[in-house]
């Protein structure tokens, strides 16, 4: 799979699939879920409501992935994970890592050939920069997928210097 660098709003990526930073309950919220779901219209909420009213009533836990509509963005899916909130006494990496990976996996099961992904847990959830960086990257190289393309969409020229310095060999 190819790796893409790009600073801006995943919001606009054309690609099958953009990943969301969602929160467990499906419903929206502030950064990137907030952005994806104004962005993309009723028609991701009504999707996410269905959800919670079918296969995940309890919200969708950390580490786990599932896909609706885009709605009126671009892309034709949007696949919902939910990041580990970081918290320095626990290694928390495995799941932070397992939203990639589930991210991947459903792509594959959609037949998506692009995906977009924002740097998961590093906004309002927490997990520091570099580390959110590596962790993203050490797993997108090392899944097995169908995916030809998947692209690290950054917020913000530093947080993409800091990506571009971790990416390189």
């Amino acid at each position: 799979m190819r790796i893409e660098l790009v600073e801006g709003d995943i919001t606009v990526q054309e690609v099958d699939a953009i990943v969301n930073a969602a929160n467990s309950s499906l419903l929206g919220g502030g950064g990137v879920d907030g952005a994806i779901h104004r962005g993309g219209g009723p028609e991701i909420l009504a999707a996410c409501r269905e959800l919670r009213a079918t296969r995940f009533p309890d919200g969708l836990p950390a580490g786990e992935a599932v896909a609706t509509t885009a709605g009126r963005l671009p892309a034709r899916w949007v696949i919902h994970t939910v990041g580990p909130v970081y918290d320095g006494s626990r290694d928390l990496s495995t799941t932070l890592r397992s939203c990639y990976e589930r991210a991947l996996a459903v792509a594959d099961e959609l037949g998506a050939a692009t995906i977009a992904f924002p740097l998961i847990s590093s906004g309002a959830f927490g997990w520091p920069l570099d580390d959110a960086v590596r962790q993203a990257l050490v797993t997108l190289r090392g899944v097995e997928t169908s995916v030809g393309e998947a692209r690290l969409v950054l917020f913000g020229r530093e947080t993409l210097a800091v990506a571009e310095r971790i990416f390189a060999p």
